[in-house]
């Protein structure tokens, strides 16, 4: 599938894990961008600049891991992909200590992603980001939902993702949107040559 997510079966509906709050609602009045000033499609050559900066912004690469050797494998799977989020307009920054507006936001821009893949069994999440001016707002929200709906669209009946064990800041997020904890430990190890001992972790 290429283009824009097309609607679908979502897993995880836009209000879920905020209490009183309704999908249509749009916090701050919409001033420093939500979830609804983002459309999501599947990553395009011209991206790929931004979205490998995006996920070093987010702290997300390690240097085991090319990012970009990951974005490529993503792409040329039949059952997996990458979705970009774009800004829909221009967002000002958040404020500063002094009350000042931070980096703005322009219409267009390339603004969170995830890969997304179905393994015959179950979906998979990775690369999940968000830049750093739009975290707080929903943005986040809205890309796990348009990943979601990608893997229903797939055939995926469950969705996993896995948090590194130093990243607890980010656990209840995951945990708002319904995530719960699979009482399992990953296990791993590299495919191929010696020197590629570290790839994969």
């Amino acid at each position: 599938m290429t283009g824009r997510v097309a609607d679908g079966p979502r897993l995880t509906r836009a209000g879920d894990g905020v209490p009183g709050a309704r999908p249509d609602e749009v916090p701050d009045g919409g001033r420093a961008g939500t979830g609804t000033d983002v459309v999501f499609a599947e990553v395009a050559d011209d991206d790929v600049e931004a979205v490998v900066a995006l996920w070093r912004t987010c702290g997300l690469t390690r240097p085991w891991n090319d990012p970009y050797r990951d974005l490529a494998d993503a792409r040329l799977g039949e059952t997996s992909t990458v979705l970009v989020g774009r800004a829909t307009r221009d967002l000002p920054g958040p404020a500063s200590d002094d009350g000042e507006a931070g980096g703005a936001v322009h219409a267009g821009e390339v603004v969170a992603s995830a890969m997304a893949g179905v393994d015959g069994h179950r979906g998979w999440l990775y690369y999940v980001a968000v830049d750093p001016r739009l975290q707080g707002h929903g943005t986040g929200r809205a890309t796990v939902v348009a990943a979601e709906a990608w893997l229903a669209a797939q055939g995926a009946r469950a969705v996993r993702l896995m948090v590194r064990s130093t990243n607890d800041s980010v656990r209840g997020f995951y945990e708002r949107l319904g995530y719960t904890d699979q009482e399992c430990v990953v296990l791993g190890r590299p495919l191929g040559a010696p020197d590629a001992r570290d790839a994969g972790r």
